[in-house]
């Protein structure tokens, strides 16, 4: 008897999956008819893409259930604008857990920031929308008026740091843009350099200029860029892209959608330091190098970029940074609003923008950013910007910080040398020490 109610179970159960999905695929058939008509560009993009030739059709992707908040009625069907990493775990669970913990996913955490302060006050709103939000993510917001359920305001953004009405973080189309979700689209650079370029964090240039791009320009075609399986030094060898160094296979390590687990530094605050795990995460970096370079080049490379980090960190960062802390503690910075002085900005500057392309030159071996937009504007900026406005400024305390480094520091005196002293002020033995000092991998600590 218990066996005939299982079997009576099993055929409910049965036919209630066929008809869901019967359900299914008329919704989506709907979906595509209609879509072919009225966004032509946008179906053909699905129709040549691997979820068509996998059967993932509009439906699978955009359909919700009633109680989402972004949901609303459209042709019969419940479903939503915004494909989330969520709905995409569904289908990619490892690649959307990766993302989550990704940096990737906390970009949108710039909404509180400094970044997203001027671009505010000193600006206005919408450029903080269309831009700084652009890029880094928005929250979107539900307005029950429009058609779709998104606030205009909000919507449409692609951020990668993007924060959804779901409590998901991210939008997996900001690499890999809808509806082709082309994968060899996202292994480019011009896909990254959507965000990473210009003053801040100009990645893009620095690629373009280094041999890594030359290479990668002049030989393109031989990429391999559709391949299903992309494996640096097997399945192409003719240059690495962004995404072959940080998350792309290599004959020892899988994919990774955590573009963090092959960084060492951070190279984004006033002050670089070592990440958590830095060890491993250098290990993991070098043996992507590895795949096209010997170790000795390899490790002469880390040498060098370390000493470069090291040497802003030790030279401009954490004296400019030391002295704005007397500043603020003294009182000195008289209107109380941040930015509101002339200070705050110049030592924005010379780390938000100068330091940064510095220090993003050396890792990606890119001189002219090294050195011409990034420690000459550094130094420059430093030594008759930023120390003549603290002079101005009056803290006395403050003046006798930096009269002190000039005076006693080596690697600051020659500012107070005759220019015959040149020679001296580069080859003498304290200064020698201080810079060999410089080039040990774990001088930035953590």
């Amino acid at each position: 008897m218990r066996a005939f109610f299982f079997l009576i179970i099993c055929a409910v159960l049965f036919i209630g999956s066929g008809e869901a999905s019967a359900a299914n695929e008329n919704a989506a058939g709907k979906c595509m008819v209609c879509h072919k008509e009225v966004s032509p560009g946008l179906y053909k993009q699905w129709k040549s893409s691997e979820h068509a030739l996998h059967n993932v059709t509009c439906y699978d992707c955009h359909s919700t259930s009633k109680k989402e908040p972004d949901a609303f009625l459209h042709e019969g069907a419940y479903v939503a604008t915004l494909v989330t990493p969520k709905d995409c775990s569904k289908c990619h669970t490892k690649e959307s857990e990766q993302t989550g913990k990704s940096y990737h996913a906390k970009a949108g955490q710039i909404l509180e920031s400094n970044d997203a302060y001027l671009a505010h006050v000193a600006g206005g709103n919408p450029v903080a929308i269309t831009g700084c939000e652009s890029c880094h993510g928005t929250k979107v917001e539900i307005d029950p008026k429009s058609p779709n359920k998104l606030s205009k305001l909000s919507w449409p953004n692609s951020g990668i740091g993007r924060i959804n009405p779901d409590g998901s973080l991210g939008s997996c189309n900001a690499c890999h843009t809808r509806h082709g979700f082309d994968k060899s689209q996202a292994r480019q650079p011009e896909t990254c350099g959507k965000c990473h370029l210009g003053p801040d964090h100009p990645q893009k240039e620095i690629f373009e200029e280094s041999k890594h791009g030359n290479v990668y320009f002049t030989n393109k075609d031989k990429m391999n860029l559709d391949s299903d399986r992309w494996v640096v030094g097997e399945d192409y060898y003719a240059a690495p892209t962004c995404a072959t160094c940080h998350i792309s296979s290599t004959v020892k390590q899988k994919t990774t959608h955590d573009v963090g687990d092959r960084i060492s530094w951070t190279l984004r605050p006033p002050v670089s330091k070592h990440q958590d795990n830095w060890e491993r995460k250098r290990e993991n970096m070098k043996g992507v190098c590895l795949a096209c370079h010997g170790n000795v080049f390899v490790d002469g490379h880390y040498r060098q970029f370390d000493g470069l980090v090291n040497l802003y960190n030790e030279k401009f960062a954490k004296p400019a940074g030391a002295v704005m802390k007397i500043l603020k503690k003294n009182g000195s910075l008289k209107n109380p609003a941040a930015f509101s002085n002339k200070v705050e900005w110049i030592y924005w500057e010379i780390w938000h923008h100068e330091g940064r392309r510095a220090r993003h030159g050396a890792a990606m071996m890119g001189p002219d950013y090294t050195w011409w937009h990034g420690i000459y504007d550094v130094a420059q900026h430093f030594y008759f910007k930023f120390l003549p406005e603290i002079r101005k400024i009056g803290d006395k305390e403050a003046i006798a910080y930096i009269d002190n480094l000039i005076k006693t520091d080596p690697m600051h005196k020659w500012l107070s040398q005759p220019t015959g002293k040149l020679k001296e002020s580069i080859n003498s033995g304290d200064i020698k020490k201080i810079y060999e000092k410089l080039f040990t991998p774990v001088m930035g600590g953590k």
